[in-house]
């Protein structure tokens, strides 16, 4: 028994990692392509890529590993069944859950890895992921700002440099700030430079130029003309440590423990369901596989193929999938609703382990049955 064990999880294992790794660098490529443009027009080193986008990845995993381990056992389990491998197996008197066991085994390391990655790994890569957008943001202005082109530095700046010559100077200078609803002020000047202080955002220091701003409400236009005139290249809806912390990025405990009062009703409800959605989505993973082997191994043997029970398992994977998005949607509305969020993952998985645990029930009911006083 054990030996069969073995070779049906092996077979599992080798298909997690390979479909695994395959979904990770398609989902890899497709999410590098936002940080394509810091390489190829801003400057940025391949390093600062890779890092980016490495930071990324951990959040994916938990979409692509209970994905991975229902695609994996649905393909093994229908290639034994075409093999004629599990009509052996039962011909030898092997119960459903028994041939299940092999998956379940499976399901039950990427629950634990999947619980790793929620509690542990997902929060740190998430907060250094902002912390370095952050840093892109407020220290490599100098890089990002190209010649003959209008730059998009934050929200509400735009930075037009004409050119910049050897030592590093920049020709004329175009600075139209939206920072301040309240005060929109365009700059002109004939040169400047770019100055990294220490500790702060960046400046540019601007020499022999103009000053123009409209005031609100009057539409009067007041010019200043200036020798030099410094201005920080700092984005105000995001200060850095001051900036305000996503769901995604706060420890499990602090999840549980903020309080309305410090957040506010909406952003309360929302911690409240990451650190919810953290506990349960591992549980996907029992889910998805008790699933599979439950369209797969119920009923019998069809010379024809599995294509009904192949097509029903993705069916039900997918109304899954929908029906947890459902319950994440209304829970943030309607705490009292959280419980969904575990029910969604837990009521299919106990449900499939009754199809598989139910015709041993019913021998072992019929032997007792028969049994003579």
């Amino acid at each position: 028994m054990l030996a069969i064990v073995r070779y049906i999880l092996r077979q599992l294992g080798i298909g997690m990692v390979l479909v695994t790794i395959g979904l990770t660098t398609i989902l890899w490529l497709t999410q590098s392509l936002r940080f394509v443009e810091l390489t190829v027009n801003k400057g940025a080193s391949i390093a600062m890529f890779l890092k980016l986008t490495l930071l990324a990845m951990p959040s994916f995993l938990t979409v692509i590993l209970p994905v991975s381990l229902f695609a994996v056992v649905l393909f093994t389990y229908n290639k034994l069944i075409t093999d004629r491998e599990l009509v052996v197996l039962r011909a030898a008197g092997l119960s459903h859950w028994t041939l299940a066991r092999p998956a379940l085994l499976l399901a039950a390391i990427s629950t634990v890895l999947g619980l790793v990655l929620n509690l542990w790994i997902i929060p740190e890569t998430v907060t250094e992921f902002h912390h370095l957008q952050w840093a892109l943001r407020s220290s490599a202005t100098g890089v990002i700002l190209q010649e003959g082109q209008f730059n998009q530095i934050g929200s509400g700046l735009t930075v037009y440099v004409r050119a910049r010559n050897p030592k590093g100077e920049l020709l004329g200078i175009i600075i139209h700030d939206r920072r301040n609803p309240q005060r929109t002020v365009t700059l002109m000047a004939e040169r400047g430079a770019l100055i990294q202080s220490q500790g702060g955002p960046p400046k540019v220091l601007m020499i022999n130029g103009t000053r123009e701003q409209v005031t609100r409400g009057s539409n009067r236009l007041s010019l200043l003309y200036f020798d030099n005139y410094a201005m920080e290249f700092s984005d105000s809806s995001d200060s850095g440590e001051g900036r305000s912390h996503d769901a995604r990025e706060m420890a499990t405990a602090d999840l549980f423990s903020v309080t309305e009062a410090q957040v506010g009703p909406t952003e309360f409800r929302q911690f409240r369901v990451e650190g919810h959605q953290r506990l349960a989505s591992p549980f996907y993973h029992f889910s998805f596989a008790l699933l599979a082997t439950a369209c797969l191994l119920s009923g019998w043997f069809n010379r024809r193929g599995q294509g009904d029970r192949l097509v029903l398992s993705i069916g039900l994977m997918v109304l899954v999938q929908a029906m947890a998005l459902s319950a994440s949607n209304l829970a943030t509305r309607n705490l009292s609703l959280v419980p969904l969020i575990y029910l969604v993952p837990l009521l299919p998985a106990v449900l499939s382990a009754w199809v598989l645990l139910a015709p041993s029930i019913r021998r072992t009911t019929r032997r007792d049955g028969a049994a003579p006083v």
